[in-house]
């Protein structure tokens, strides 16, 4: 199978007031196309900034890191972008969705950005398929946080995301709404064969993916279920 996610020997150091702080330390594993991966591991071990040198928001400072079969090692700021925009979708636990555009605005925002002359149509679309077709035209502030991140899951799969990156995506929400949110962004996934990088304190949660990565110390190993 194709590999999704390469990363190989990485580490990530980031500056702070105290001087340099190691976050990732010599991290290295494969994740193949489509497959389900839960991160877990306790606050403060590196898990969101495992998904940030992911998705190229954050460059590693030594090792190699491939995504999607491009290497992000000395590519720009604009390419980066580019290649977010046509490769991944992310799902943060606060929702990020603009407070000022609607349901169904927020949805074609990156279908726009490619350019896609029907990005409304689709939005439609993908927002019917998340259980909001009656929500199309309210703002974020009229809709409950569940409704909330299903805007934010259709918007990253509408886009056609092969890889989901999902940071704590039910942090935010009370334990039957969550439960709901999960079932659907492994339903999405499924039905898209996209690959899923989960990020989640719930170890009955990652025990639904595939494998499970367990981030310790900046250190990344096999975890159990």
């Amino acid at each position: 199978m194709t590999d999704a996610i390469v990363l190989d020997h990485v580490y990530l150091t980031l500056n702070s007031q105290a001087g340099p702080v190691e976050i990732l330390k010599d991290v290295s594993f494969r994740i193949q196309a489509g497959e389900a991966i839960g991160i877990i591991g306790p606050s403060g071990s590196g898990k969101t900034s495992l998904l940030m040198v992911a998705s190229g928001l954050e460059g590693a400072s030594k090792g190699g890191v491939a995504v999607a079969g491009l290497s992000l090692a000395g590519k720009s700021e604009a390419a980066l972008a580019q290649f977010r925009r046509d490769q991944i979708g992310i799902i943060f636990q606060s929702f990020h969705l603009i407070p000022t555009m609607t349901a169904l605005e927020n949805v074609a925002v990156p279908l726009e950005f490619k350019g896609r002359a029907d990005a409304l149509a689709k939005a439609e679309e993908g927002l019917r398929r998340v259980g909001l077709g009656h929500r199309l035209t309210h703002y974020p502030s009229q809709l409950s946080g569940g409704e909330q991140q299903r805007v934010a899951i259709a918007r990253a799969v509408t886009a056609g995301a092969k890889i989901l990156l999902a940071d704590e995506p039910t942090g935010n929400l009370d334990q039957e709404t969550g439960a709901a949110i999960i079932d659907l962004l492994f339903e999405l996934q499924a039905k898209e064969g996209a690959t899923l990088l989960l990020v989640t304190h719930d170890r009955l949660l990652a025990r639904r993916c595939n494998r499970i990565l367990e981030v310790r110390d900046g250190q990344v190993k096999e975890g159990r279920a």
